[in-house]
């Protein structure tokens, strides 16, 4: 995640008109999507994905849309303006533009929250050559003294100053990072597979936010609470195709693999080794290093008992 802190990319958040030099306006949109009313206990070893990643790729279902805004607007002035957009594509301060904008406050866990809807939606952006009316800022907090993102997060990524420690983040050890998870924060995954959403779970704003979402982020098949056992099995070509319109192919298959081979190794279920062991040959070394530590940690686990 570098190249947001090089040059270029610092003087682009700072100056829109470096990105797009007729820029007058930025309108910013939120899309709420489904929050995590995850099922009881189900068959079968289960893992967890952040909700955002249950149904289509947002990086593949907003940009057609905000395409069509801008014709809308366009249809509006009676000309072409010169437009640029973003969602989550572009070293831009989303969250910052987005209170700026009026729609919520940064809260302790970095997210932005709005009070009438809570923190379940994604954010984009349009660049356009043209004067809009600016909205209020959202200037108030709402966070109060409350701490559980704080005291939820089990990597303690998430800083008493309203930073966070992306190194630490499960949502960057999970997605992100392409090397080897850090031993010593392996079991503080739990049982998320892609990215976590615990920092939101236990905010007491998200109780006014849409249960439902937008539609095209309806859970897909398999995806909120997969089967671990199964998924490991998983070729190359069999993973390409069933996560071809999910976030989770950013993960590509050896960090979507190394991720299951963690959380397995959490459970301490000697069930698992087997699949585990066929990890071993595995042509992908990161894969293979983590299936070792996973069955080397049930085993200790289970000499423990």
């Amino acid at each position: 995640m570098d190249y947001l802190a090089d040059e270029k990319s610092r003087l682009r958040r700072a100056n829109p008109k470096l990105i797009l030099p007729e820029c007058e306006s930025i309108l910013v949109l939120g899309i709420p999507y489904h929050h995590p009313l995850y099922p009881g206990d189900e068959p079968g070893m289960r893992g967890r994905v952040a909700a955002y990643a249950w149904g289509d790729d947002y990086h593949e279902v907003l940009p057609q849309r905000l395409r069509e805004l801008i014709i809308f607007i366009e249809e509006q002035v009676g000309h072409p303006i010169p437009n640029r957009y973003y969602t989550d594509t572009g070293p831009i301060l989303e969250r910052d533009l987005a209170q700026r904008a009026g729609l919520g406050w940064i809260g302790k866990n970095t997210c932005l929250i709005n009070p009438h809807h809570g923190s379940w939606f994604l954010l984009a952006e349009i660049l356009l050559g043209i004067s809009l009316e600016p909205d209020p800022a959202f200037v108030s907090d709402h966070c109060g003294t409350c701490t559980r993102c704080i005291e939820a997060c089990p990597t303690h990524c998430i800083q008493p100053n309203r930073t966070l420690d992306a190194r630490r983040c499960i949502s960057y050890l999970t997605i992100e990072l392409k090397d080897d998870i850090p031993t010593d924060l392996r079991p503080l995954l739990r049982d998320w597979v892609f990215g976590c959403d615990l920092c939101q779970m236990v905010c007491p704003w998200n109780r006014f936010a849409d249960k439902d979402g937008d539609s095209a982020f309806q859970p897909h098949a398999g995806i909120p609470l997969p089967v671990l056992t199964h998924e490991l099995s998983l070729t190359s070509q069999a993973f390409n195709f069933k996560f071809k319109q999910s976030p989770i192919k950013r993960a590509k298959r050896r960090g979507y693999l190394r991720n299951i081979a963690v959380v397995l190794g959490n459970t301490g279920d000697e069930g698992s080794i087997p699949a585990l062991q066929k990890l071993l040959e595995d042509p992908e070394p990161v894969v293979r290093e983590h299936a070792k530590w996973a069955i080397e940690h049930i085993e200790r686990r289970a000499i423990k008992k």
